[in-house]
């Protein structure tokens, strides 16, 4: 499939300057920034959901009541290993 894109004679001298730099046609160029652009949104929305689940993990914890006898989970562990 085949579109046209209009741009600034600017904008386009740009990019031809930009692609002949890397070796490649306009096009590859215009394609490697478009699969880099989505590769780093796609870790700037991993990174959002990892924050938000860490957000929510710490406000989950804000409610757990400490052991009435001060055990931590690791005396649990080893109390239940033979």
């Amino acid at each position: 499939m085949s579109q046209t894109i209009e741009l600034s004679d600017e904008s386009a001298a740009l990019l031809k300057q930009q692609a002949d730099a890397h070796g490649v046609t306009v096009d590859a160029w215009v394609q490697a920034l478009a699969r880099e652009k989505a590769r780093l949104d796609d870790i700037h929305s991993g990174r959002q959901k990892a924050q938000a689940a860490a957000a929510r993990i710490l406000e989950i914890q804000k409610r757990v009541k400490p052991d009435p006898d001060g055990l931590t989970v690791r005396d649990y562990i080893d109390h239940s290993r033979p």
